[in-house]
Order: structure tokens, then sequence, then C-alpha cells
């Protein structure tokens, strides 16, 4: 058990900015992984209870806006970076290591300028629309759904750096912990209309369309890939839900 606590105490060091015991073991930051969906549970929930605390003086759309940003503040644009990173390399590279040279690149291009651009807007539209009272509870479901995709990816392709720029990303999950992390992951939903569940198979066909995607073009996947994955499932999420919300 208390090997379980000093994994989730190195998950919350290394996916968030919020000050952690100096005497972790980063050598174990691997096995960390497991608790993505439990950060998303986190960082929904500081994203949740800035948007309900703003709209109590503010338009829902600004609630919106400050949730958002509370969240890449807490997680020092870890994934949104990762995303940025992967429209420059695959927008931009034209075969394998072209690409991966690309992302490697700490400078951000145009594609990932518009590809930010465009995912927030999308984001901030989406949630925007949807009831007031929903939208806490959609973005804890959200923020948590959408850090288990990344987990699905390590365990299905390989990592294709031959050095580690973040050790995380260099880690096969084994089954008993896909489970547990995919209970974690889907307990959010629980406090959402049922109908909400129809989203689940919907964001995992697109994010085996993007492990696929990702193989394709550099034999498997990065740490840039990963942070893709969340932030594109995470904006699917918002997307069907707010379909299912309007039509069912």
């Amino acid at each position: 058990m208390l090997v379980q606590f000093h994994y989730l105490w190195l998950a919350i060091g290394f996916y968030t900015r919020l000050p952690t015991p100096g005497c972790l073991d980063y050598d174990e930051l691997p096995k960390a992984s497991c608790y993505l969906p439990l950060i998303g549970w986190l960082v929904g929930g500081v994203s949740a209870g800035c948007f309900y605390a703003f709209n109590l003086l503010w338009p829902h759309t600004v609630a919106v806006i400050v949730a958002l940003v509370a969240g890449i503040l807490l997680t020092g644009a870890f994934h949104e970076d990762g995303f940025a990173d992967v429209c420059d390399g695959f927008g931009g590279g034209y075969d394998p290591q072209r690409i991966l040279d690309i992302m490697k690149d700490s400078r951000i291009g145009a594609y990932g300028v518009i590809g930010l651009f465009l995912m927030l807007g999308l984001k901030i539209a989406l949630l925007s629309a949807l009831p007031t009272l929903t939208v806490p509870s959609i973005l804890i479901a959200g923020h948590s759904l959408s850090r288990f995709a990344p987990l699905l990816l390590m365990a299905s392709y390989d990592y294709v750096r031959s050095q580690s720029k973040g050790r995380a990303a260099m880690y096969r999950p084994s089954y008993m912990e896909l489970f547990a992390a995919g209970l974690t992951a889907l307990l959010p939903l629980s406090f959402l209309p049922p109908k909400l569940y129809l989203a689940v198979p919907i964001i995992l066909f697109v994010n085996g369309c993007l492990g696929r995607y990702f193989f394709r073009h550099i034999g498997g996947y990065t740490g840039d890939c990963l942070g893709a994955s969340q932030q594109i499932v995470e904006t699917v999420f918002y997307l069907t839900a707010s379909a299912l919300w309007t039509s069912i």
C-alpha cells in the first residue's frame, strides 16, 4: 500500500505543478503512469471548482475559459505541449525521422499554434453550449476518461525513441493495471446521465485510430503522442457529450 502511495505522489509531482515530497524516487516514475485517470479527477475537480466559482459572478463562457486556464496552469500545459508538437511533427514531417526531429524541437511552429487555437476554441464553444449545472461533472469526466487513452497506447505500441526524454512514457501497463485505471476513469460518468456512457465506445474508437496513425507513420508512440491522445480524446468526449445531450 505504501508503494502505491509513493507512485501516486510521483504521478502528482510529474503530471501537475503541485508540490510533492522531495524524497521521491523518480526511477519508479513509469509505474506512476497508471494513476493518470486519478490525476484527471484532480485536474478536473480544480477546473470544475473554478467554473462554479466564476459562474456565480460572470457569464457562462467566462467561467468556461477560467476553468480551462486553471487546468492548464495546474498541469503546466503538459499535454497541450505534446499536442502542439504532434501537430508540428506530423504536419511538417515527410518521413519518420523528420517527424521525430520536429517533435523534439522545443520551438512551436505554425501547425502547433493553429492546432492549439482550434482545439481550445472548440473546447470553449462546446462547454459553453452545455447546461451550466452539467459543466463541472463533464469537466471531471472528460479529464479522467481522456487520461486513460495514453495508457491504452502504451499497452498496445512501442516507445520509438532510443533515448527517453520522458521516462514515464516508457512503460507497458499490465492488464490488471489497465483494468484498475479504466474503472477509475469511468467512475465520474456515474454522476452524469446514463446516455453519456455512449461516449465511451466513440472515444475508444478515436483513440484506436490515433494509435494506428502513429504506428503507421513512426512505428509507435512518443511522449508527445501520449499528450496529444489525451487532448484529442478530451475534446472528442466534449463533442460527443454535447451531441448526446441535445439529440437523445
